[in-house]
């Protein structure tokens, strides 16, 4: 299977993205990008100072540089790194602590930050939260415990430790190797931290292409591409940090066709903005972002059998469920999704249809979950928000 990241810079009316994009057998199914006359703060450790705290929503607004605010939730159970304390058992005004940004902003949400801090390696994640070993759940039961005896981890520490599932097929001096250097890393953090000043950026995040490359298995990356000399030069170092062949990286030359028309990004990103998604049946999807949750209609359109209608919907509910898999990955939507269907009276068709769902977003890198069909037919689906939306990114919301 051909499976190829594209890293190019391209041009969307007017401005200028760093685009990284992940093709499959040539369709396009993720793709991330990163204004260039931006700054990306996604991942950054800064000094906050606690601006207010809104008991209403049991949250405070820390900001991370003057007229910055963030969210950060007071549920949290974390352990928070405070650097300027007032005196008082709970966070308060004026307090200045270590955060985290873990959401970018989103409309007129503002950037999420978190006290529970995380370095994350390839194969490790060292969290200053919930302090325990934990290990992916997409490993199986013989995997896991070959990991738990592997890692030497002290159950006394001051952080917690997750496996993650590229682990796996790492050798034991690769992973003890990684967790030395996080451990290292965090430690010098909080040693550095009682010194720095507010607003201060005590750790910035990988570029968000190394990120991409970071979490994904070997297996699932056959070649990367780039026409940028600078890109190209940091993605082969980051590479061979973790002896990953670098035969797999490709320097695109060409000055009669850029290597964004070569793989047809503009048109498949301008073909992912559109409201209507055309199915090979002749039926068609409706998706429809707002503010609260994302509406999915399904239709038969032009796609029309009287003769044994049921089985008819099923072929197109089937099709439907698998193009509805990748467009919220390719668009990147986020939080409640709602589905409607095409109604089938039977349980067993609609049983196969929530089937099928289930399994086509098991591809998916982020999070998602079907969670049921309701007595109306429609489906609920909740997918974890991380980034912005497609939409969002190149219409610089």
């Amino acid at each position: 299977m051909d499976n190829t990241l594209l890293i190019t810079k391209l041009t969307w009316k007017n401005r200028r993205y760093l685009a990284t994009a992940f093709y499959q057998q040539k369709q396009l199914l993720e793709v991330s990008l990163d204004p260039l006359d931006g700054q990306n703060i996604l991942g950054n450790i800064y000094v906050g100072r606690v601006k207010d705290i809104v008991k209403n929503l049991n949250a405070a607004f820390i900001e991370i540089a003057p007229g910055l605010p963030c969210y950060y939730s007071l549920d949290e159970e974390s352990h928070p790194l405070y650097v300027k304390k007032i005196n008082s058992p709970r966070m308060v005004q004026g307090d200045e602590v270590v955060v985290q940004v873990v959401r970018e902003s989103s409309g007129s949400k503002p950037p999420r930050v978190s006290a529970e801090l995380n370095f994350s390696g390839k194969y490790l994640a060292l969290t200053s939260g919930k302090r325990s070993l934990g290990i992916s759940r997409k490993l199986d039961a013989e995997t896991k415990n070959r990991l738990k005896e592997m890692i030497d981890y002290d159950k006394d520490a001051d952080f917690g430790l997750i496996v993650r599932t590229n682990a796996a097929h790492a050798s034991e001096k690769e992973i003890a190797e990684e967790y030395h250097k996080l451990k290292q890393e965090y430690h010098k953090l909080k040693q550095t931290a009682i010194h720095r000043t507010t607003f201060s950026c005590l750790k910035q995040g990988l570029p968000e292409y190394l990120n991409i490359i970071r979490d994904m298995k070997d297996e699932q990356l056959d070649k990367i591409i780039t026409d940028d000399k600078e890109i190209y030069g940091k993605v082969r170092q980051y590479l061979s940090k973790f002896s990953r062949q670098d035969f797999m990286l490709r320097f695109y030359e060409d000055p009669m066709l850029s290597l964004s028309k070569l793989y047809s990004l503009e048109g498949r990103l301008e073909a992912a903005l559109r409201e209507r998604v055309w199915l090979k049946s002749g039926g068609y999807l409706i998706i429809q972002p707002t503010e609260a949750l994302t509406v999915i209609d399904v239709n038969s359109g032009k796609s029309v059998a009287k003769k044994k209608a049921q089985e008819h919907y099923l072929k197109i509910n089937l099709e439907a469920a698998e193009e509805i898999a990748l467009q919220l990955r390719l668009r990147n939507l986020s939080g409640i999704i709602i589905v409607d269907f095409i109604d089938m009276k039977s349980e067993e068709d609609n049983e196969l249809l929530l089937k099928t769902l289930r399994t086509c977003i098991r591809a998916d890198s982020v999070p998602v979950q079907v969670v049921d069909m309701t007595k109306l037919h429609l489906v609920e689906i909740t997918r974890k928000k991380v980034k912005k939306t497609l939409a969002e990114q190149l219409m610089g919301i």
